[in-house]
C-alpha cells in the first residue's frame, strides 16, 4: 500500500512538472521504476498506459484555458503516434538486459538536456499565440519525438518542446499547451504497440492507477499554473533528478561498485544544488527589474 501510495506521489509531481513545463512525467516516472527494478518495455507501458488518462485530463484543461494551437496539435499528433508504435514495438522484441542500460543512457542525455536548457538558456520572449512551423519542421520532430518517447520511456516533451521553444517563435504557453495536448494520441498508439507486443502479462495495474491517480489530480493545476511558476527553476530540478536517477542505473550496469557509486551521485547533488539555487535568485532577479522599470 505505501508503495501504491508514493507511486501515486510521483505521478502526481511528475504529472504537476509535467503540466507546467511540457516534459518531464515520462522521463521521471520511468527513471523511478527502472531504479526500482522494472524492465524497460514494462516500465514504458506502465507509463504510457498512465498516460492516456493523464494526458487526455491535461489536455482538456489547456484547451479549456486557451493554452493550445489545434492546427499545431495535429501537426505533431499524427507523425508523432507513428513514432511511438514503432518504437513501442521494437522495445517490446528486445532483451531487458540489453535494453536497461540504454534505455537509461537515453533517458540520461534527456535529462542532462532538460537540465542545460532551463538552468543554462534564457527563456523565450515570444508571443505568437499559433505557431508558424510548418510540417517540414514538424512531421520529422513529431516522429523522432514520439520514437524515443517509447523505447526511453518518456522524452516527447524534452525533444518537441524544447525544439519548438528554442525557434522562439511561438509563445511558451501555446508550445507547452499544445504539445502537453497531442501526447494524448502519442500515448495512446504507444500503448497499443506495448499491448500487441508485450500482452498484458507482467504489467501491473496497480502501478498504472497509482501513477493515473496522481497525474490526473494534478493535470488541471499544472494547466492553470503554466504561465505563472518559475519554470526555470522547476526545470532544473526536474533535469537534476533525471541524471541522478539514471546515472545510478548506468553506473550499476557498467559494474561500479557501491560506494563509487554513492560518491559520484553524491558528487552530483553537491553540483546541482548551487545550480538550483542560482536559477531561483535570477528568477526573482528577472521578476524585479520589470517591476523597476515601472516605477
Amino acid at each position: 500500500m505505501f508503495a501504491l501510495i508514493l507511486l501515486a506521489l510521483v505521478g502526481l509531481v511528475a504529472q504537476l512538472v509535467d503540466g507546467t513545463l511540457g516534459m518531464g512525467y515520462g522521463v521521471t516516472s520511468s527513471s523511478l521504476l527502472l531504479a526500482v527494478g522494472l524492465s524497460p518495455a514494462l516500465a514504458s507501458a506502465s507509463v504510457h498506459l498512465s498516460q492516456i488518462g493523464t494526458t487526455l485530463m491535461s489536455g482538456v484543461s489547456h484547451l479549456r484555458l486557451g493554452n493550445t494551437d489545434r492546427a499545431l496539435v495535429a501537426r505533431l499528433a499524427v507523425p508523432g503516434a507513428v513514432g511511438a508504435f514503432l518504437g513501442a514495438t521494437v522495445l517490446s522484441r528486445l532483451t531487458t538486459a540489453a535494453v536497461t542500460p540504454v534505455t537509461a543512457t537515453i533517458l540520461l542525455v534527456l535529462g542532462v538536456y532538460v537540465l542545460v536548457r532551463f538552468a543554462v538558456r534564457p527563456s523565450t520572449g515570444a508571443a505568437a499565440r499559433t505557431s508558424p512551423h510548418t510540417l517540414r519542421l514538424l512531421a520529422p520532430l513529431g516522429l523522432i519525438g514520439g520514437f524515443i518517447d517509447a523505447t526511453g520511456g518518456g522524452g516527447w516533451g524534452p525533444v518537441v518542446t524544447t525544439t519548438l521553444l528554442s525557434r522562439g517563435r511561438t509563445a511558451p504557453r501555446t508550445v507547452v499547451g499544445s504539445v502537453d495536448t497531442a501526447e494524448f494520441i502519442v500515448s495512446v498508439t504507444a500503448s497499443l504497440g506495448f499491448l500487441l507486443g508485450l500482452g498484458t502479462a507482467g504489467i501491473d495495474v496497480g502501478i498504472v492507477i497509482a501513477l493515473l491517480g496522481g497525474g490526473v489530480l494534478a493535470a488541471p493545476l499544472a494547466a492553470w499554473a503554466v504561465s505563472r511558476m518559475p519554470g526555470a527553476t522547476l526545470g532544473t530540478a526536474v533535469g537534476g533528478l533525471i541524471v541522478v536517477t539514471n546515472t545510478v542505473t548506468v553506473l550499476e550496469a557498467l559494474g561500479l561498485s557501491a560506494p563509487a557509486t554513492a560518491w559520484t551521485v553524491s558528487a552530483l547533488v553537491a553540483a546541482l544544488l548551487p545550480l538550483i539555487a542560482f536559477t531561483v535568485r535570477r528568477a526573482r532577479h528577472l521578476t524585479v527589474i520589470p517591476e523597476v522599470q515601472a516605477a
